[in-house]
């Protein structure tokens, strides 16, 4: 039986409601020490980026006591160290002292930094690597509603309590915290890698780590800390907003946090439950550009105390679903003891951007006044999840997928059987829309790499074929001039590891064989380490009607004669696109690019919905040992005639 999660929970639970209590008590309490408003926003900075700076200094040194000592007893030796920090605030509160109260969340901070990494690796040692999505959604909600709580109880007892009562709190958080340590037991991996504690170099070299080893990490990495660079502005801003902007009292205003931090449980709690069924990670872009929609009704409608709080509440709800995927998409990609490394280097850069978030906050409202933060964040999410759909490979495609299937009715044949034995455990975790899925297939644990070759109706089936193949994400080959097209395409071919592709129609003969070796080498290098490989054997689209036609194309002939052990060879066969806008139908040479793409765009904006979808069929079949058999026994002209017959079939 595994561990449970409950010791975990409470002690992130006391440690975070601590830190908010403080943190918001402190801001209520010099708010009214201060008697000039203008400097309110500054202290609101400066008390954040008290409590965010050590997670950008400390990181590292987080990282290096994972090493050092096991997970759970750095989380005990760090609610020991509470008590004392607690004792200087007090100490603060009860003389008047800003310095002293600062000094506390500061060092409050430092605590918080150096046992954050081992707190959130934990959940795969309490709970196993198959229940991490409920394990992060727990301690996100837990976080979050400690938030609630400690928001909630600080400006209560601010209004209604004196101020022995919050230092009577403060103690308490601290004592069921440590006591709540004691109780947690996991099954710990060891970590032996030494990383640099410089924050600097190890900032550098976790993120070149980050790129070798994870492809698309930094991505999700950046893209969490826009969420947290949101949500520690939001928290400055709307504690100023709700005295200056709403006439709210302190326990008012806290009321407004507290119900963007139910949407935020809510949001989280629901999220880990759908994103066991569901690629909720794909959903990035919709719920972020839904929360620039509800920012800038925020920023543009005058709204009355209630109406605000229930819109803060949608968004923080919608937050919840946005930041849930990213936090566990760290957990499924990153295993074993690296994870502390990542973890370490994800608050780092996190909260270097809550501390950006103080800074800019300052400069924003001193400006523009205090509403101008909402127009800003709207801006950020309008723009964030577009760039982090563009950077994640599997995001890309599956966002790709669902863009083409409003204008193609794509029925896809055998995918699952084809690649069952390839498929590895992203294969059955969510629902396949693919005929023959309740079939039975033999699904390995470790994937196998993946050569596709499908035929080439028009320009557009190698965007259809990667959207469908979306679960196992396929490295193109791709003209190079494609590179060089614009923003959009060379970084949607970055993001999916395109090799540039010389035009063997302006290079042919000699250097058009070196070249075609060249690529050769290429492909089985990729598919010997792993990557999943599509190319083209035909080079060009299709001049008759449904007709493929290989020609002398000795690319196919050549790898699939010197195929990489386990490599399974998957043929696809697309029917349905000639006649499109993207087809040959009509012309006498390939549709230009961009003008198709610009066409393109138009007709799936305003005539696409009011006409049906074009009918397109892709039958996928696992060719492994025909081609091998076919590579083995003729020449290179009777494997194309083979490949040829059954394009054509």
């Amino acid at each position: 039986m595994k561990p449970s999660f409950t010791s975990l929970f409470l002690t992130n639970f006391f440690g975070v409601v601590n830190d908010n209590f403080l943190k918001t008590f402190a801001s209520f309490v010099i708010l009214g020490w201060l008697a000039d408003e203008r400097l309110h926003s500054v202290f609101m900075g400066a008390t954040a980026g008290a409590l965010v700076l050590p997670y950008i200094l400390c990181s590292p040194l987080a990282d290096r006591l994972t090493v050092v000592f096991p997970k759970v007893k750095i989380l005990r030796l760090a609610k020991g160290v509470e008590l004392p920090i607690v004792a200087l605030a007090i100490v603060g509160f009860l003389t008047q002292s800003i310095p002293c109260v600062v000094g506390a969340i500061l060092l409050m901070g430092i605590q918080s930094s150096l046992y954050s990494p081992a707190k959130y690796a934990l959940v795969r040692d309490v709970g196993g690597a198959d229940r991490i999505s409920v394990g992060m959604g727990g301690m996100e909600g837990v976080a979050f509603l400690a938030v609630l709580g400690g928001t909630i109880a600080a400006g209560f007892v601010f209004d209604r309590a004196p101020i022995i009562v919050a230092c009577g709190a403060l103690v308490a958080f601290a004592v069921l915290g440590l006591a709540g340590s004691y109780t947690i037991r996991a099954e710990e991996v060891p970590n032996r890698t030494i990383h640099a504690i410089n924050p600097v170099r190890y900032l550098r070299r976790a993120a070149r780590m980050a790129t070798l080893r994870y492809p698309g990490l930094n991505a999700v990495i950046l893209t969490l800390s826009v969420f947290w660079f949101a949500a520690a502005m939001l928290q400055q801003g709307l504690i100023v907003y709700g005295k200056q902007m709403l006439g709210l009292s302190a326990s008012a205003t806290g009321g407004v946090l507290c119900t963007a931090a139910i949407g935020i449980v809510a949001g989280q709690v629901l999220a880990g439950f759908v994103d066991r069924k569901v690629f909720l990670l794909g959903w990035t872009v919709v719920t972020g550009l839904l929360a620039a929609v509800i920012l800038s009704i925020l920023f543009f409608v005058p709204l009355k105390p209630t109406a605000f709080a229930i819109l803060i509440g949608v968004l923080a709800f919608d937050l919840g679903f946005f930041k849930l995927p990213l936090d566990a998409e760290i957990q499924k990609v990153v295993k074993g003891p690296r994870l502390n490394t990542m973890l370490a280097y994800f608050n780092q850069v996190s909260f270097l951007f809550m501390f950006a978030a103080s800074v800019v906050y300052i400069g924003v409202s001193a400006l523009c006044g205090p509403r101008a933060f909402l127009a800003l964040l709207a801006i950020l999410f309008a723009i964030a999840p577009l760039y982090f759909a563009l950077s994640y490979t599997k995001v890309l495609l599956y966002v790709g997928r669902w863009i083409f299937h409003r204008r193609y009715n794509v029925d896809v044949r055998g995918l699952v059987e084809a690649v069952g034995s390839a498929a590895g455990e992203d294969a059955p975790r969510y629902g396949v829309a693919v005929k023959g899925l309740t079939s039975a297939v033999n699904l390995n644990l470790q994937p196998q790499p993946l050569l596709v070759l499908p035929n080439h109706p028009a320009m557009v089936d190698p965007m259809l074929v990667g959207a469908e193949f979306w679960r196992y994400p396929l490295k193109p080959l791709a003209d190079e001039s494609f590179f060089k097209t614009g923003f959009v395409a060379p970084k949607v071919l970055k993001t999916l590891g395109a090799v540039a592709v010389p035009d063997l129609r302006k290079n042919r003969s000699t250097k058009g064989a070196t070249i075609a070796r060249g690529l050769g080498d290429i492909v089985k290098n990729a598919l010997a380490t792993g990557g999943n490989v599509i190319f083209y054997p035909s080079g060009h689209i299709q001049t008759e009607p449904e007709y493929e036609d290989i020609g002398t194309r000795q690319l196919a002939y050549n790898i699939c004669r010197e195929l990489p052990p386990n490599v399974q060879v998957i043929g696809v066969r697309t029917r349905g696109l000639w006649g499109s806008i993207w087809s040959r139908a009509g012309r006498d040479d390939s549709p230009a690019f961009v003008p198709t793409f610009v066409k393109s765009v138009l007709l799936w904006l305003f005539v696409a919905p009011f006409v049906p979808r074009r009918k397109v069929t892709m039958e996928v079949a696992n060719l492994t040992e025909q081609v091998k058999s076919w590579a083995a026994t003729g020449t290179r002209l009777e494997f194309n005639a083979k490949l040829n017959a059954w394009y054509n079939g």
